[in-house]
């Protein structure tokens, strides 16, 4: 191999200045090859308004003389062939500025970083893993998400848990844990806070530095591709929060790389974020659109990720510290249409999970027709109502009715997924449970109702961790969960209750199946504000799979409650919150119960039922089987079948 032949094509350079060149990394940042006995170090870095660059790095002393990167084009291409097996080795770049600066700067594209709080990047090869997670990729190829079941565990990996000395658990040490737990849950995908490297841990990932290196506070980038690997090999999905808007403007990262704004915009009101206090990406610039959309796909092949929950979609759709007057930023939204095509096409099963707190419209239509091209919207509006809804005490709910069922207007206009995400239990906004008012009891029994409304409503659903165990105290992200919680007998019993809710959830396809289809559900009653009761129906794609859902958002109990159902004869109670063993009352339906031809509810019948307080229930018609004629080995088979269905 001819040194030559390490250097980029003029076609290569073409596609990245123009936003088109989807692996970039396999261009930019450090490789080594190898030919015969001869093995060499490319670098490779875009830093248009240097005056000279250089490579420094504990193989040269961090001294870059006689390093010297070479410029290949005249937009600002630079590139070094390095005649040694720098693997492992640490490196930075030194960029001289137009004013003469030096500057000291980790590599864009470097796939592995020295741990924090040193920044230095590592020469890193990502070509030896050998996956064994060819079964999963397949299934989740044929899979149809929307009419899946989703339930997605939210973890932040340096707070789930930790060892006893305080230290981070590994990559490795996460999986042999967390993915038990999981299975034993229930949840059919993680969702992890950003992994990106990130220079400050209570950034807790948003505010990245190292975009194609996954932070070295778990382990390496090896160990994480184990860490996926051994999920997928149990079955379970793996996404990660994503964030494409903005960056960290600590010194040795993106920010003025080359001493200019190379990565953000020019103008200053576009660029700083004064919220966040990060810079904005500047997305209408071809080089940053080849950085992020080969990011993605980076993602995808490398690592293996099911999917991205993109963060903070309205700071890209809008103009940023503008979102009082909705201005629109075309870059961004062109950006947005760009990237989503680009992934499906080249991997159509891969989720891509908007964050996005607007009513901007057709968030989740494909890009053909004019939509932003997102699998799924995050249902910001109903989960501000809902947690506003249960913080209200339960005598004045029926002053604020509404917002319960005002979701129900607009949710089948987009794919939504309800999120309870950690930013909802951070920063003085207390944990689920401890929003809930009332006395130690009422608040796991209007938990327990609320996860249940949760499951019944139409969409997927994502929950922060600790939600499960009723984690008191909100989200301390210094320290783990507490995990002593579970020696507490309500504690223990939210927890079984979780269990059985996720199986019922997932073995209920009326639950899931037409969850983005108006068909999936009907309102029997959503106007009884005076009980704050709340009733209504999911169904399957099958006629007559339905399930009748009922709320008690009150403390109050009643011994025989009438509501519409649409079919004769007999309904059973598949999941009641109020039993004792999950810290309730007691108050269940045992029996059959007998439809009546009683017109109510505009349904043309009706049953009874005992509601009891602060409770959430499901109601199945039971079905009927017709027996064959035969031998009697089909009557044996029915039988068999209805008792694994009462277990």
């Amino acid at each position: 191999m001819a040194v030559n032949t390490l250097f980029p094509t003029d076609y290569q350079l073409h596609l990245f200045h123009e936003g088109n060149l989807f692996k970039s990394h396999q261009l930019f940042g450090a490789h080594i090859f190898k030919n015969s006995d001869k093995v060499y170090t490319r670098f490779c870095v875009w830093a248009p308004n240097a005056q000279q660059v250089r490579l420094a790095g504990d193989f040269n002393n961090w001294n870059g003389e006689g390093y010297d990167l070479q410029k290949v084009n005249d937009e600002g291409v630079w590139i070094i062939v390095v005649n040694q097996d720098l693997e492992g080795r640490f490196y930075k770049y030194e960029i001289f500025s137009q004013s003469g600066d030096k500057l000291l700067k980790a590599d864009p594209f470097a796939f592995y970083s020295e741990l924090r709080p040193n920044t230095a990047s590592v020469v890193y090869s990502l070509n030896n893993y050998d996956w064994k997670d060819d079964q999963w990729l397949n299934r989740r190829g044929k899979k149809n998400p929307l009419s899946e079941p989703e339930v997605i565990y939210e973890v932040h990996l340096g707070s789930w848990k930790k060892k006893q000395n305080g230290d981070y658990l590994s990559y490795k040490e996460l999986a042999a844990e967390l993915i038990p737990y999981v299975l034993e849950h229930g949840f059919t995908q993680i969702e992890l806070l950003p992994l990106v490297e990130h220079p400050l841990d209570d950034s807790w990932g948003y505010q990245g530095t190292g975009y194609f290196s996954v932070t070295s506070r778990y382990g390496t980038p090896d160990d994480f591709r184990y860490f996926v690997d051994q999920f997928h090999q149990q079955g379970i999905g793996v996404i990660l929060d994503w964030v494409p808007g903005h960056y960290c403007k600590d010194a040795h990262g993106l920010y003025r790389f080359d001493g200019d704004h190379l990565y953000s915009y020019s103008h200053e009101n576009d660029r700083e974020n004064v919220v966040w206090g990060t810079a904005n990406f500047d997305l209408g610039k071809g080089e940053v659109q080849s950085f992020l959309i080969s990011n993605a796909l980076f993602w995808m092949d490398y690592f293996h990720i099911d999917g991205f929950r993109m963060d903070a979609v309205a700071n890209i759709i809008y103009w940023p510290n503008a979102f009082e007057r909705k201005r629109e930023n075309p870059f961004g939204i062109e950006f947005l249409k760009k990237l989503n095509k680009e992934i499906h096409e080249y991997q159509p099963d891969f989720l891509m999970i908007g964050e996005d707190s607007t009513d901007f419209p057709n968030v989740t239509a494909p890009v053909c027709y004019g939509g932003l091209g997102f699998d799924y919207k995050w249902n910001m509006g109903w989960m501000n109502d809902m947690l506003e809804y249960m913080e209200t005490p339960s005598y004045a709910r029926s002053q604020v009715h509404s917002k319960v069922t005002f979701s129900l207007l607009y949710t089948f206009l987009e794919n939504f997924m309800l999120p309870f995400s950690h930013d909802e239990v951070v920063h003085g906004k207390k944990s689920l449970l401890d929003k809930m008012p009332g006395d130690y009891w009422e608040k796991f029994a209007q938990l327990r109702l609320l996860l249940g409304y949760m499951f019944a409503h139409p969409g997927k659903k994502l929950l922060f961790m600790g939600f499960e165990f009723g984690q008191f105290s909100e989200w301390k992200d210094k320290e783990q969960l507490d995990w002593n919680l579970l020696d507490y007998e309500m504690h223990q019993k939210l927890n079984a209750y979780v269990k059985v809710l996720m199986k019922v959830y997932k073995r209920s396809k009326p639950l899931y199946e037409l969850d983005h289809l108006q068909d999936g559900f009907e309102w029997i009653d959503a106007n009884n504000n005076e009980q704050s009761i709340f009733s209504f129906m999911r169904k399957g794609k099958k006629e007559g799979e339905t399930l009748v859902v009922i709320s008690n958002f009150t403390g109050v109990s009643y011994p025989v409650y009438k509501i519409g159902v649409p079919n004769p004869g007999e309904y059973r109670e598949i999941l009641t919150s109020d039993l004792k063993e999950y810290g309730g009352t007691g108050l269940i339906n045992k029996k059959v119960i007998f439809a009546l031809e009683e017109p109510f509810h505009g349904q043309p019948f009706s049953i009874e039922l005992t509601i009891p307080p602060f409770g959430f229930q499901i109601i199945r018609q039971v079905k009927k089987r017709k027996e064959r004629k035969g031998n009697g080995k089909e009557k044996v088979r029915s039988h068999a079948v209805s008792r694994r269905e009462r277990k």
